[in-house]
Formats: structure tokens, sequence, C-alpha cells
């Protein structure tokens, strides 16, 4: 079952990060015009409503079962948005169907060429899948390190309650070391990508040296106030770039 929003026109896939679900995405749900709009909100295997759904857990499958969604809602055409790890799912649909996307846009995106980590980093998102403090140190840092502690433990429990574990795991690797980057260079798809001022990784600089790079007709908007969770964090803000730009 695929959670939507709305019933208008403009058809939106919206893909989630490592943290989320299709139930994590804080206020945008409530703020999108649904007589302009059907957004479609799936959750990967191993998360929400698929949590005990046994899968490879990779970007290829992610974008393999958004577009068996998109199939089933009778949509031909549509855009595509993904935060963080969905942001990297999001280019992959692009990559598998060209002809079938509308629009792109990233929310503090992965970039399609992976993430690079450092020894220290790379120990830290490991031990997230069975550390709870991993997993609030690593929302602090991506939030800039600013946001209270209660916010913080929140994030963290309706992410434990929205992931097993083991899924949670396997897709650190499946985001972080998986390239396809020649699939979509080049790509004349509109392609927005939006990050929060606070983010220290994928942030503007990442940003500009991927997203920019890859897509000819993309363009970049800073959200100020924002960190990496900007459906949380500047939920107006957001959704009324998503409006304009869909």
């Amino acid at each position: 079952m695929v959670l939507t929003v709305g019933s208008g026109p403009v058809h939106v896939l919206a893909l989630h990060g490592w943290f989320g679900s299709s139930r994590g995405w804080g206020f945008l749900p409530q703020l999108i015009d649904p007589d302009r709009f059907t957004w479609a909100f799936p959750d990967y295997r191993g998360y929400g409503e698929r949590r005990d759904v046994a899968g490879e857990h990779s970007i290829a499958e992610i974008s393999r079962d958004a577009l068996a969604v998109a199939d089933d809602l009778g949509w031909d055409r549509f855009a595509v948005v993904g935060h963080s790890m969905g942001g990297s799912a999001a280019q992959h649909v692009l990559a598998d169907a060209p002809d079938r996307v509308t629009h792109l846009v990233g929310i503090s995106p992965v970039p399609a060429g992976g993430v690079p980590f450092d020894e220290q980093g790379w120990a830290l998102f490991d031990s997230a899948a069975n550390d709870r403090a991993s997993r609030k140190t690593i929302i602090d840092l991506t939030t800039g390190n600013r946001l209270s502690s209660h916010w913080l433990d929140t994030m963290v429990d309706e992410s434990l309650a929205s992931s097993s574990a083991e899924a949670f795991g396997a897709y650190l690797p499946a985001w972080a070391r998986t390239d396809f980057a020649d699939r979509v260079a080049g790509n004349p798809v509109p392609a927005l990508a939006i990050v929060g001022e606070h983010d220290p990784a994928l942030g503007a600089e990442t940003t500009r040296a991927t997203w920019l790079t890859a897509y000819p007709n993309a363009r970049l908007e800073i959200l100020a106030g924002a960190g990496h969770y900007a459906m949380y964090e500047t939920p107006v803000r957001l959704a009324s770039l998503l409006d304009e730009f869909l």
C-alpha cells in the first residue's frame, strides 16, 4: 500500500531518506496543494509498511519498486523527488526510465556517484543500524549541531520504529558506494537541488560539484535555517519551492 496525498493532475513520486519512511516527510504532506498535485510516498523494502518485506536493499531495487508504484497508479509521466538517500534513488529512476520523468528534485541529495567516507565517518555511520546514540549523533551533525536534544531523540525514535536494523544497515553501502553517475550525466531533465545552509556534508559545495555538473538544466536553492531535514526544519519554504518548480 502506498500513501498518496492529493488528487491533482501533476504526479509526483517521493522517495524518502535513510532515516525516513513514507510517513517520515515532516510537515511537507500537509502543505501539498491537493488540487494541483497527486504525491505518492512509497516505503522501501525494510521500511514502514514494508518493514518485513525481504529484498536486496539496493538503489537499483528502490528504482524498480518505485517504477512499479508508478505503473500501479497508472502514471506514464511523473516528477521524482528524493530526500538524501532518496536523492540517489530518484536519479536512478531517471536513469532507468528517462522518458517518463518530467522533473527531478533532490532535497539534500546523495550524488549518483555515491559519498566518500573517511575511516572515522564510516565507523560512525556503520554503527548506526544498532546504536541509537550513533543515529542521534548523525542527525545532530547533519543539522549543524544546533537543534534541541528532544527533537533529535524524536527523530531517532521515528527512524527506529520505521525501519528494520537489517535493512537500515544494508542501505548504507547501497547509497554511499553505488556509482551510476555516467548513466545520468548530461540528461536535460529540469533538475532542482534544494540544500540546507547548515548541512555540512550534502550541502551547497557537494551539490555544485555533483548535481549541477551532471544536469545542464539544473539549479540550486539554499535554504536558510535548514540542515539536512528541510521538511522538518523549514517546511513552508521547502513546499513553496516544490510548488513553484513542479
